[in-house]
């Protein structure tokens, strides 16, 4: 294949315009006027952006896929009870069987429980996630397929209806096949995305082969790390699907011993393998750094989020070594949320930015799909405006630079926040054309759109998919 007449933008972000050569899945020149081979496939760039495939390095694979399939209930889309029971009862209306919802907060309609979505969909079995994955609810004919045992919540009225921390025992119980992926492929890759970090916290073995399988069959082009438990210790996977670091999913209410964490990041440390601690909450970073000191930090160890960063936070960051991995996203997806719920002074803290480069720490961004939107680009323009047009920015002094701002999605996957990788010779083709050429970009982030999308020099479908 030959690019022609593309814009590329150099380390130092000057921008030229060449002409890019594909050969055997590889960048094979760049150079100005290249002539095209009698049988090569040709993509007229037009003097638009050709950029590196942009990595996500924060996503849930199968949690996206499922929600594909499911109803939105929460922020943006869905802000009032009204709006959510409309929704409901739309779905309800069509086909049978079960009824899944994703993405709701308590700003919506308060805690619902078992009673309140029975008097909206009684005849249909309905189970709806929390936006913060950690919490499922389900209507009274969804107990009934259930059951009474495992850990649902009881009051003394019996069942509530949700079920807390409970992924694995509700996989069990509805005897769940792994999702299709190919859609979220296609997604990603309308966006631009040729390479994802998947971090749900239990995946094992059988996940990652589970990948590897969907990568090879074609259903999920995009190169994977696979963060998961302490299973994937010592695992290597192939080229394409690897593993990651172990993933500690922190929660405030029930931290484990410090010493027993120390000894989980010791064992990996010890099989070279890094950790990613999700801390959500001051309380979960503090921690997990206290953990981190305790056992030492190897390369590579990161925090998941740092969705609220201290001042006094940042030099104890910069001094372990550790990166961290964020979502801008929901500055804008969450924004008015957050200023309601949020201490004014402590805003600021919220996703910075600014403050983590300032301090020499790598920060890289995902978006953590399905729990925030898996749009790169609209993340980018979170980075840069720090929050949603409903209200004043979020700590505007964290703001980055557009180039700051893509930087965080062009980090190797097993170095997010490195050094940005380049369009050059020598390296695999996976590239994205964008619509415009960066001065245009630039200007607004989120409005970008994707030409094109190249995996190993294939050119990969943009249509199908919702985003």
């Amino acid at each position: 294949m030959l690019i022609r007449n593309a814009e590329i933008l150099g380390p130092s972000g000057t921008a030229r315009t060449a002409d890019v050569r594909i050969e055997a899945g590889l960048i094979a020149a760049i150079e100005p006027n290249l002539t095209p081979a009698p049988t090569e496939s040709i993509l007229a760039a037009r003097g638009a952006l050709l950029l590196p495939g942009l990595h996500d390095h924060h996503i849930h694979l199968a949690a996206l896929a499922a929600a594909l399939a499911s109803v939105e209930c929460g922020p943006p889309a869905v802000t009032n009870p009204a709006t959510l029971r409309r929704e409901l009862v739309a779905a309800a209306a069509v086909g049978d069987g079960w009824l899944r919802g994703f993405g709701y907060h308590a700003s919506v309609a308060g805690d619902i429980d078992r009673h309140w979505l029975d008097a909206v969909v009684r005849d249909r079995p309905v189970r709806i996630q929390h936006r913060s994955g950690r919490l499922w609810l389900f209507n009274s004919a969804a107990l009934d397929l259930l059951g009474e045992t495992g850990p649902l919540e009881r009051s003394p009225n019996g069942l509530t209806g949700r079920l807390y921390d409970g992924d694995s025992w509700l996989r069990e119980r509805l005897g769940a096949r792994r999702p299709e992926l190919r859609q979220v492929g296609t997604l990603l890759a309308r966006k631009g995305v040729t390479g994802v970090t998947e971090v749900t916290p239990g995946n094992g073995p059988d996940t990652l082969d589970w990948l590897a399988a969907a990568q090879r069959e074609g259903g999920l082009p995009q190169r994977l790390l696979v963060m998961g438990d302490h299973r994937l210790d010592g695992v290597t996977g192939d080229g394409a699907c690897r593993p990651g670091p172990h993933k500690l999913h922190l929660h405030e209410t029930d931290l484990p011993p410090l010493e027993q964490l120390c000894r989980r990041i010791a064992r990996s440390h010890a099989a070279d393998r890094p950790v990613a601690c999700h801390c959500v909450t001051q309380t979960e970073l503090i921690f997990a750094l206290s953990a981190l000191r305790d056992a030492g930090t190897i390369d590579g160890d990161r925090i998941e989020h740092a969705s609220l960063t201290p001042p006094e936070m940042l030099d104890w960051m910069a001094d372990l070594g550790v990166r961290v991995v964020t979502q801008h996203n929901f500055l804008a997806e969450r924004g008015s949320t957050y200023r309601r719920e949020i201490v004014p002074a402590e805003l600021p803290w919220l996703y910075r930015g600014r403050s983590f480069l300032e301090h020499g720490i790598k920060l890289a961004g995902g978006c953590d799909a399905p729990f925030g939107r898996p749009d790169p680009w609209a993340a980018m323009q979170a980075a840069t405006e720090r929050g949603d047009p409903a209200g004043p920015a979020l700590g505007i002094e964290e703001s980055l630079t557009p180039e700051e701002a893509l930087a965080l999605f062009l980090g190797p996957l097993d170095d997010p926040g490195g050094k940005p990788r380049q369009v050059r010779t020598g390296v695999a083709a996976d590239l994205c054309l964008l619509d415009r050429d960066w001065a245009g970009a630039r200007r607004e982030l989120g409005a970008v759109r994707v030409a094109a999308t190249l995996i190993g020099g294939v050119s990969q479908p943009l249509s199908a998919g919702r985003s």
